[in-house]
């Protein structure tokens, strides 16, 4: 298995290569290599398919022998149950085990039909009608469904009525695949019987992938529909159906407490961040974390509180003083760990290729674990605060809006029922917080290590985002969105629109470009603006503005990565907004491509334009530094806060083509448009800054231990620039020192600036970063460049002023020869 995602992998390595050969000739080469890329194409479609298809069928393999482990107690238990001392009646034994016999003969032919034309694949193979068959079967899986909530009811009343039985249901014995060095693995019924709930909506997902890859003229292409449209709208029928996991306990009073929602949030507790499991119940909220437990131990939660929902309420921002101070990490910090998750993910992908890689990986994995814990519990900043009207505050931190909102409704909700005040008991109290361990729906932190290696790693690159309106409001007001992506495991707000006055329908048409890190979803939140005073500036991170709408949507890599931009649309309390999205891949986005036009200034040499300029530093350097200084110097996050893409496309236009007006438009134009239009500038160079030909001597002075070997190399690295690129950076390292002073107020530390400009003033163009070295991978490149590219325009941005004359001087001294 991976040896044929290797070759795959391998395979399109290749033909991308040859692709970027072919551009370099222009576009008078295209008309003639189409025949031929329509050829790679289908090559490369039905490699894809065949991908799919491989991956698809060992999941098969997996879920067969679970079912074969759900049918081996049944036969054992139909046998005992006609003895003198039966564990199950048999009424009870088809209950539990209704309808898994028919499912198992069904997965069965289809995996021994599937096998043969996954083994002898060519371009001729065809599979539609074996996915076609196995979807008009999925009558089976209705009756199964139906029968689901009946089934689990059962399995616990037996469990709880026969020890015998309880020790049965805990411990069945699932095979591994074929290949498996692991045999067998424990797992219980319960966990099984939702495996064929499971099964049926990875089917539907690996049919959308093989319809991607299955060109429309292909014999599996109509098949392969049908078999989709059957799945989903299987799917949607049972979706209202399902509750995969039992959610109610009993009270005392014999009521039923349901549970409504539960997840891993981040509490201040005693002046320090505390990761704690939360259970909403129907008339209680519950705090709990996970008590260590000896190996081999269930594990069990302990209560730290709780709080009737009768008596909870929402601490407002006058009563803040009383709550805990947040202590927030400086942001470095946040990016350095995200960096070190990076290579680690890097570092175990390649492992996986390496024979007898698998001890390493699970190191890895385990120190990946222990570093995004850390950051799950250090990046959130938004506070929630919730108040026992009879007793004490409780501060809980998130790193989004949407979250809090879900979380606050969902209770909201619930208090508009009325919920009769509760006061458990210790012994109620313990028997609530044990039944917990069943009752969740959420099960691990929410970090990449927890996730199967099956599942979508998510985006990494780019996301373009056009905001462009929102109908269904009833009143007039003003309107603003948030966009917030998930990235290691929770979610940030990454973009803003500006605010549209006095509408009820606003027309926003905003870009924004938005960095994906793992993502895979998208969520836009609309809100009404408070321009209360007494409500504004009483807590950074308190977000006072009212949320009228917020929804979300997945991020379908096939759909996003098209060229074309793809317009949807999400409704959220019957408000709807109107957006539009295209996607760029990391390795895309790391490419510099360097302009054929010579005039303009973006995508054009420095030293060209420096020349006919007849001047020293480039006029867009020196004015967009001169606006931020002037009006921009004090900005919260100045340069790590997009602009709106738009604003700095017209700003790109008109430095291109010497527009008159440009001071003008400067003066007026929003100051993060500013700022990103000097970064573009500096990434659409077609060489970095600092220059291909030293780049390696860069990575390799920053890694000097000798502090005073270390600065001799630096300087002479400095000393071998070109004059036009050395003057530049050397105005620009100033400008930054400027900015970084005024850190308490704009939150832009040296660092935080090093993150922003250090790759983009290094990051060595396309054809010098692949030679010498194959790259495996774009997140490869990033992870392990961007440290050291951070690290030394940090180690310039440390160091005491430096002077274009003293270096000019000193290179009387000094070799140039580098």
């Amino acid at each position: 298995m991976e040896e044929e995602e290797e070759e795959v992998l391998c395979y399109l390595d290749k033909v991308l290569e040859e692709e970027e050969e072919v551009f370099e000739y222009g576009d008078e080469e295209l008309d003639l290599i189409t025949p031929i890329q329509c050829k790679r194409d289908i090559e490369k479609g039905l490699e894809m398919k065949k991908l799919v298809l491989s991956g698809f069928l060992a999941s098969e393999e997996i879920y067969i022998n679970q079912l074969e482990a759900l049918l081996l107690p049944m036969r054992p238990l139909k046998a005992t149950a006609t003895s003198s001392q039966p564990v199950l009646t048999i009424q009870q034994i088809e209950t539990i085990f209704y309808k898994i016999q028919d499912i198992f003969e069904i997965h069965k032919e289809f995996y021994d039909a599937l096998l043969p034309n996954i083994q002898q694949w060519d371009e001729k193979v065809t599979v539609g009608h074996l996915f076609q068959k196995l979807a008009s079967r999925l009558g089976v899986y209705k009756a199964f469904v139906d029968n689901y909530k009946v089934a689990l009811e059962t399995v616990e009343k037996c469990s709880q009525a026969n020890s015998q039985f309880q020790k049965i249901s805990e411990n069945l014995k699932v095979k591994g695949p074929k290949d498996s060095k692991d045999c067998l693995t424990t797992v219980s019924l319960e966990a099984l019987l939702y495996k064929p709930i499971d099964r049926v909506t990875r089917s539907t997902l690996v049919l959308h992938d093989l319809l991607k890859h299955t060109p429309k003229d292909h014999p599996d292409f109509p098949l392969l529909q049908d078999a989709l449209r059957i799945s989903q709208n299987f799917l949607s029928s049972i979706n209202e159906e399902i509750d995969p996991r039992r959610t109610a306990v009993t009270t005392p009073k014999g009521e039923a407490r349901q549970l409504v929602k539960d997840g891993f949030l981040v509490e201040v507790s005693e002046s320090s961040r505390k990761l704690r499991h939360v259970f909403l119940f129907t008339d209680l909220l519950l705090c709990a974390k996970m008590k260590k437990t000896a190996v081999g131990r269930n594990q069990q939660y302990e209560c730290k509180w709780y709080i009737p929902l009768a008596d909870l309420t929402f601490q407002t921002l006058d009563d803040s003083d009383s709550c805990p101070s947040i202590q927030v990490l400086p942001e470095h910090e946040i990016e350095e760990m995200k960096i070190k998750i990076s290579v680690l993910k890097s570092d175990i992908q390649k492992e996986k290729k390496a024979p007898k890689g698998q001890s390493r990986v699970e190191r890895l994995r385990k120190k990946m674990n222990e570093q995004e814990s850390w950051l799950l519990l250090h990046s959130p900043t938004i506070p929630f605060r919730i108040l026992n009207k009879h007793g004490k505050s409780y501060l809980f931190l998130l790193s989004s809006d949407y979250e809090r909102s879900e979380w606050r409704e969902s209770i909201q909700k619930l208090q508009k029922k009325d919920p009769q005040p509760c006061v458990l008991s210790s012994v109620e109290l313990q028997v609530l917080t044990s039944s917990c361990f069943k009752l969740r729906t959420v099960h691990n932190i929410p970090v990449t290590s927890n996730k199967d290696d099956e599942e979508t790693p998510g985006l990494y690159g780019f996301l373009h985002v056009i905001v462009h309106s929102a109908k269904g409001f009833k009143e007039s007001a003003n309107l603003y969105c948030t966009l917030e992506v998930d990235s290691y495991g929770y979610f940030v707000s990454k973009a803003k629109t500006r605010v549209f006055r006095d509408t009820i329908e606003p027309q926003w048409n905003e870009e924004f470009e938005i960095e994906l890190e793992g993502s895979q979803y998208l969520r836009i939140l609309c809100y009404e603006k408070c321009y209360d005073k007494s409500m504004l500036n009483k807590d950074d991170n308190e977000i006072v503005d009212k949320i009228m709408g917020k929804g979300q949507v997945q991020l379908d890599p096939q759909t996003v990565q098209s060229k074309n931009w793809h317009m949807d649309v999400i409704e959220m309390n019957g408000i709807k907004v109107e957006f539009s999205m295209k996607f760029t891949s990391r390795d895309l986005s790391l490419k510099r491509t360097p302009s054929k036009k010579q005039s303009g200034v973006f995508g054009v040499k420095i030293n060209v334009v420096t020349k006919r300029e007849r001047s020293k530093v480039p006029y867009i350097v020196r004015q967009c530094i001169e606006e931020v200084e002037k009006r921009g110097i004090d900005e919260v996050g100045i340069y790590r806060i997009s602009g709106v893409a738009t604003d700095i496309q017209s700003l790109k236009t008109a430095f291109d083509t010497n527009t008159k007006d440009i001071l003008v438009m400067l003066s007026d134009m929003d100051i993060n448009a500013i700022a990103g239009t000097l970064k573009l500038y500096f990434r659409e160079l077609p060489e970095p800054l600092l220059t291909d030909r030293l780049h390696p001597a860069f990575m390799e002075g920053i890694a000097l231990s000798d502090p005073a070997a270390k600065e001799n190399c630096m300087m002479h690295l400095l000393r071998s620039l070109p004059d036009p690129n050395l003057m530049t950076f050397l105005i620009l390292l100033e400008h930054l020192k400027r900015v970084a002073e005024k850190e308490p107020i704009n939150k832009m530390s040296l660092h935080n600036l090093a993150t922003v400009f250090g790759p983009t003033l290094l990051r060595p163009s396309e054809s010098e970063s692949t030679k010498g070295h194959h790259i495996t991978s774009a997140s490869d490149i990033w992870s392990h460049d961007v440290m050291a590219q951070v690290q030394v325009l940090l180690y310039y941005l440390q160091h005491p002023p430096i002077s274009f004359a003293e270096l000019k001087r000193n290179t009387l001294y000094f070799s140039t020869d580098v």
